[in-house]
């Protein structure tokens, strides 16, 4: 390993963003816990217990049997959504993390607005364009900070791999390949009327779900933004009828970068993102599931490193983000209009899909 890759991956798992000691934390944020679907239950609650910086103190969700069963379990108060979008427990907690059916997010992001809570709501930030906008224009209105969950670029993996692109580590990039399937109703369960397969409530299948982790983790490495995109989504089975069930997309970044992405709902467990420069290459595989521990290779003058590193616990680095920046004042990235882009984006893609042709982005040159 030359110097130089040395330098980059030494400490791999630093938090390069943090300059509060956890040992310094007084009183951690208390964070409102809104949606208590398996994600939310199995990472997010873990998450938010890990972290140095938050605590969960509340919870909602319109399922009452779920609500009762975790606030059992984790000691916290349990409320009705009604009870929630009404402040009855608002004194109790200092944030909300909203874990809904994406079109659902704004109901819920609006009344922390109005709470003058803070805000961490998962993405996609909504179900369409429209409905996202609104709930960024309520959280400026109301003046409170919203983040949004892209919780790879909390990850370490993915914060060396964007230090080794700024640091022209692996040259000029040329292109990039990524992909993530799964075989989601083995995977997430069997009921095939779960809200992923509710085109209403999900905003699409396979791009909206997951087509978002190549689409927002290839921006944060390149640190640009796609200025042309284009598309194709297909449905072979029954159970997706009413939405995508695999998307391919290609995404154009300025001076000519080229990223291919290829996305899937039911195909083998696959999550791999990898940059190929003039100098280099740099791959993460895994990449993209919390589930699974993230790989860190380096490809370079015919020879691969693997990097040995200490694996964190993806949610906990996100949740350690989310309450250190609201206790030292930071402001938070990625924040709502970062996130409107990627909305733009899955649009365009989509829309792409149906004429065929490729899109321009707004604001593109």
């Amino acid at each position: 390993m030359d110097n130089a890759l040395a330098d980059y991956l030494d400490d791999f798992t630093r938090r390069d963003w943090q300059t509060l000691a956890p040992d310094d934390v007084g009183d951690p944020v208390r964070v409102a816990v809104v949606g208590l679907g398996w994600f939310a239950r199995e990472w997010a609650l873990p998450g938010i217990s890990r972290s140095a910086f938050t605590e969960a103190t509340v919870v909602t969700d319109i399922d009452s049997g779920a609500v009762e069963a975790v606030a059992a379990d984790r000691d916290v108060r349990g409320i009705t959504p009604q009870a929630f979008r009404d402040g009855a427990a608002a004194d109790e907690y200092d944030a909300v993390y909203v874990a809904t059916p994406n079109a659902t997010h704004l109901e819920y992001v609006e009344a922390a607005a109005a709470q003058d809570k803070a805000v961490l709501c998962e993405k996609p930030l909504e179900s369409t364009p429209e409905r996202a906008r609104n709930l960024v224009a309520a959280c400026d209105d109301a003046d409170v900070p919203l983040m949004v969950g892209y919780r790879m670029q909390t990850d370490p993996a993915a914060r060396r791999l964007r230090d080794l692109i700024g640091s022209g580590f692996a040259g000029d990039v040329i292109h990039v390949h990524a992909t993530m399937s799964q075989t989601m109703l083995g995977e997430l369960g069997s009921d095939h009327d779960q809200w992923r397969l509710d085109p209403e409530l999900s905003g699409g299948g396979a791009l909206m779900d997951i087509g978002i982790y190549p689409l927002n983790t290839i921006r944060f490495a390149l640190g640009a933004d796609p200025v042309r995109v284009s598309g194709r989504t297909r449905t072979e089975h029954d159970a997706f009828a009413g939405v995508d069930e695999h998307a391919t997309y290609r995404l154009e970044f300025p001076g000519g970068v080229d990223a291919l992405c290829s996305v899937s709902q039911n195909a083998q467990h696959a999550s791999r993102l990898e940059v190929t420069g003039t100098d280099a290459r740099l791959i993460l595989d895994p990449a993209f599931y919390e589930r699974e521990d993230r790989g860190f290779a380096v490809v370079r003058d015919g020879t691969r490193v693997d990097v040995d590193f200490e694996q964190v616990h993806q949610i906990e680095e996100e949740f350690a983000y989310f309450g250190h920046h609201l206790l030292t004042g930071e402001p938070f990235s990625p924040d709502g209009d970062h996130a409107l882009t990627d909305m733009r984006a899955l649009d365009a893609i989509y829309e792409s899909a149906e004429t065929g042709e490729p899109l321009k982005l707004d604001g593109a040159e």
